[in-house]
């Protein structure tokens, strides 16, 4: 069985890949050189250097503070995000795992949001958010502050749910046997906690907290339905500048390009880095 495994493990893994060539390293590379030229379209394309990064920053000799405006801004709201699904929805784990009455339908109803999209979502809590503000002469893009904390609160309300279920999958495989030892030798709940249950579910706040921070990152439909960038582009996460960049202003898709370069390169570094960080804590359990 193995040999026959072996022999024809190169015609079944082919196809997929010469997808993934296909589908992500070459549009990836070509990205990567399209953010040194000047095109309107991918094959009408002018090279042009690094004059595209430097119109990051300066435009017509002056500096244009947008873009770091909005890396900042991305940076604060994936650090709260990230601080408050994983804090939220690793309680509500340790809770649901219990045993309390009507545990599978919390689980159904802090999941059920996950399943929105994310477009639909926006626009229910916009009315929402415009509703309970207008009482106070006020919208939800009335300062980028606001615009902050309603899409912090509408990310976290749809992601809670989905980590939770992540928890609950590692709090159900650490052994019964290691608690019940810990309560014999007189363990509080805090030191079970602390001593026992948090190192040993390093594997998945790992993952959960690579997935918040990545999906922080790279939130962009949310941003556009719910802000749309507003008040003038002062709520603008890193992913709607650098499509506004692209989109929306004639001749500037390369320097659209280049921003998602650096765009990617920066989420790579953070992102191994808290792989680094949090995978060096992990234990056996």
């Amino acid at each position: 069985m193995e040999k026959s495994i072996k022999k024809y493990f190169p015609i079944f893994a082919l196809p997929t890949f010469l997808a993934f060539i296909i589908g992500f390293i070459v549009p990836f590379a070509y990205g990567i050189f399209l953010s040194f030229c000047k095109f309107t379209t991918v094959t009408d394309w002018q090279w042009v250097g690094f004059k595209n990064y430097t119109r990051i920053f300066y435009v017509n000799g002056q500096l244009d503070t947008t873009f770091i405006h909005s890396i900042w801004y991305t940076c604060l709201f994936t650090a709260v995000t990230v601080m408050v699904i994983n804090v939220i929805a690793f309680a509500i784990a340790l809770l649901l795992t219990k045993g309390i009455k009507g545990t599978n339908l919390f689980r159904t109803v802090f999941f059920l949001p996950n399943l929105i999209g994310g477009i639909v979502l926006s626009y229910v809590w916009l009315m929402i958010f415009n509703a309970i503000l207008q009482k106070y002469d006020m919208t939800i893009v009335t300062t980028q502050w606001t615009a902050f904390w309603g899409l912090v609160a509408v990310v976290c309300w749809q992601q809670i749910g989905y980590m939770m279920i992540i928890y609950i999958a590692g709090l159900q495989t650490i052994s019964p046997d290691l608690i019940e030892a810990a309560k014999i030798d007189g363990a509080n709940s805090f030191q079970m906690l602390s001593k026992i249950t948090l190192p040993l579910m390093m594997p998945t706040i790992t993952i959960c907290t690579f997935l918040t921070l990545t999906n922080g990152f790279k939130l962009f439909d949310q941003n556009l339905a719910l802000t749309g960038g507003n008040p003038g582009k002062m709520s603008q996460l890193l992913a709607l500048n650098i499509y506004d960049t692209m989109y929306g202003t004639t001749g500037w898709q390369g320097v659209g390009q280049a921003k998602a370069v650096i765009f990617f390169i920066m989420v790579a570094l953070i992102a191994v880095l808290q792989n680094k960080m949090t995978t060096s804590k992990e234990v056996e359990n």
